[in-house]
C-alpha cells in the first residue's frame, strides 16, 4: 500500500514539474520569442500565461519598454573648428525582438552598437555645423538628423532609435578661461561704448537744457519790459489825463511826492526862500 501511494506522489510531482516547465508569463512590459534547439518557434507580445514543450524550447524575454542609453561625455570638433565636449543620450526601443535575439542578443549588446553608432552619427554631423548652431540655432533639427541616420543603421538589430539628445554641450577645460576672457573683454568694450553713447548723450540734453533756459529768460525778459512799457505808457496816459483836468491840482500832488522823497527824517536841504521848490511850504501871501 505505501509503495503504490509513494507511486502516485512520485508521479504527480513529476507531472507538475512537467507543467511548471511547460509554462511561461510574460509581463506587461515585455516580449519574448521562443527557440526550439536554438531555431526560432514563435513570438509572444501578449503579455499573459503561454505554453512552451518542456526540456525542448526555451523563452527568451526582452524590455517591450521605450529605455534610455546615456553616452559618456566625449570632445568633438564643430565646423567652425571649436572643441566642444558634448555629452548625449538616446531613447531606443525593441521593436523586431527575433532581429534583436540574432544579432546582439541582450541589451548589454545593444548599448555596444548604440556607443558606436550613436556617437559616430553624432560626430560626423556635428562636424557640419558651426558652434552657435549646434548650441542654439539648430540643435532640434540636427538632433532629429542623427536619430534618423542612427535609425538607417541600427534597423537590421530590431531597434529603433526614437530621439537622440545633447544633454550638456561645454567647452574644453583648457580653453574655457580664454573663452571667459574673451567673453569679459567684449563686454567690456560693450560697456564703454554705451557709456560713451551715455556721455554723448548727456552733453547733448545739458547743452538743449541750457539753450531752452536762455531762450526762456529772454522771451520772459522780453514780455517782462513790454509789460512794463505798457505799465508806463497806461500811467503817463492817466497823469496826462489827470493834468489835463486840473493843472494846479496835479502839480500839487507831484510835488508833494517830491517832499516824500526829498525830505526824510534827519535830511537838510540848503536852498533860497524864494525856491520854486518850497512854494507850496512858504506861507500864503497877504494881497
Amino acid at each position: 500500500m505505501n509503495k503504490k501511494l509513494i507511486g502516485i506522489f512520485v508521479i504527480v510531482v513529476i507531472i507538475a514539474a512537467v507543467l511548471a516547465t511547460s509554462m511561461f508569463t510574460v509581463d506587461e512590459t515585455e516580449q519574448a520569442i521562443v527557440t526550439q534547439l536554438g531555431k526560432f518557434i514563435k513570438e509572444v507580445k501578449e503579455p499573459g500565461l503561454h505554453f512552451k514543450i518542456p526540456l525542448i524550447q526555451k523563452e527568451h524575454k526582452f524590455e517591450a519598454r521605450v529605455m534610455e542609453y546615456d553616452a559618456a561625455a566625449a570632445k568633438i570638433i564643430t565646423d567652425d573648428k571649436k572643441h566642444m565636449v558634448i555629452d548625449n543620450y538616446a531613447r531606443w526601443k525593441i521593436i523586431d525582438p527575433l532581429k534583436f535575439y540574432q544579432t546582439v542578443g541582450s541589451e548589454f549588446g545593444a548599448q555596444s552598437r548604440l556607443d558606436d553608432i550613436v556617437f559616430s552619427e553624432m560626430r560626423e554631423e556635428l562636424a557640419r555645423h558651426t558652434l552657435t548652431e549646434i548650441v542654439s540655432v539648430n540643435r532640434e533639427q540636427i538632433m532629429d538628423k542623427v536619430a534618423e541616420q542612427c535609425n538607417q543603421k541600427v534597423g537590421d538589430f530590431g531597434i529603433r532609435v526614437i530621439d537622440v539628445r545633447i544633454k550638456r554641450a561645454d567647452l574644453p577645460q583648457e580653453v574655457t578661461q580664454s573663452v571667459f576672457d574673451r567673453m569679459k573683454a567684449e563686454r567690456q568694450r560693450i560697456a564703454k561704448k554705451y557709456r560713451s553713447e551715455g556721455e554723448e548723450e548727456s552733453v547733448k540734453i545739458k547743452a538743449q537744457t541750457d539753450k531752452d533756459k536762455t531762450i526762456l529768460l529772454a522771451d520772459s525778459y522780453m514780455q517782462a519790459e513790454k509789460l512794463q512799457g505798457e505799465g508806463d505808457a497806461e500811467a503817463l496816459k492817466i497823469y496826462a489825463q489827470a493834468y489835463e483836468k486840473d493843472p494846479e491840482f496835479y502839480a500839487f500832488v507831484r510835488t508833494l511826492e517830491a517832499y516824500e522823497k526829498s525830505l526824510g527824517e534827519g535830511t537838510t536841504l540848503v536852498l533860497p526862500g524864494d525856491s520854486e521848490f518850497f512854494k507850496y511850504l512858504n506861507p500864503p501871501t497877504k494881497e
